[in-house]
């Protein structure tokens, strides 16, 4: 059975419309895990657009599951990271004018800039994931670089519908054999909802599932710990 990483980070950006205190990203952590979430994961964006430095250091202090810290490359932000030593880091690309992250890292391109990285966060006692297109040859890179897990975008997946969301299903079930073969955690994310989870969670050696919107836009209507309940359920 897949883990569940519930993103927290669109409960930050009501916060953040009217730069108010509330609602509390720490307060929906610790109803996610009431609901059964196993991991507590957000993403600390340059810009600051939802999460802030002060969300990171009181959910490390607060939250009693795993706590996946997502970020880019960039060294303010791995300063951060290594100081507050999240569980875990998904490294991710991150472009300013983006609604939300629309694709996987370019470990083959970026790999003078993204190795380094990898190295100062596993000194620092960070397991680091890649998230990462499901393409071979970046898979391949991910298991030169050492890294422990690597998150397979699902974004695709997410939006085809009927034999073109099989075709990408096949090519997520392709892609983690390889990721597994090297002796590599299999995550995966991004658009996943209700409806189209269950093929993905049942990928042969899936371990963890991150997603955030669906499930904070259901949190809307039925409140954080059910809608959390409701995901966890759809993974067993």
């Amino acid at each position: 059975m897949a883990e569940l990483g519930v993103n927290i980070d669109h409960v930050a950006t009501v916060r953040q419309a009217r730069q108010a205190r509330e609602p509390d990203p720490v307060w929906a952590a610790a109803l996610a895990e009431l609901g059964g979430a196993d991991c507590i994961t957000i993403h600390l964006r340059e810009d600051r657009r939802h999460i802030q430095d002060r969300d990171v250091q009181v959910l490390k202090e607060t939250v009693n599951v795993k706590l996946n810290l997502e970020m880019a490359c960039a060294p303010d932000i791995v300063e951060i990271a290594c100081r507050a030593r999240p569980e875990q880091v998904t490294l991710v690309p991150e472009k300013r004018e983006e609604l939300t992250t629309e694709g996987g890292l370019d470990i083959v391109g970026q790999r003078d800039q993204v190795a380094p990285v990898i190295k100062q966060l596993q000194d620092a006692g960070i397991s680091v994931a890649l998230f990462l297109d499901p393409i071979a040859e970046q898979l391949e890179m991910a298991a030169e670089l050492g890294g422990q897990a690597v998150e397979l975008h699902t974004g695709q997946y997410a939006l085809e519908q009927g034999a073109a969301r099989q075709q990408e299903l096949d090519k997520l079930i392709k892609a983690g054999q390889l990721i597994v073969g090297h002796g590599i955690a299999l995550h995966a994310g991004h658009g996943l909802n209700y409806q189209n989870v269950g093929a993905v969670a049942g990928i042969d050696q899936m371990v963890e599932l991150n997603i955030g919107h669906s499930i904070v836009a259901r949190a809307l209507m039925v409140g954080m710990k059910q809608a959390v309940y409701e995901m966890k359920q759809l993974l067993l």
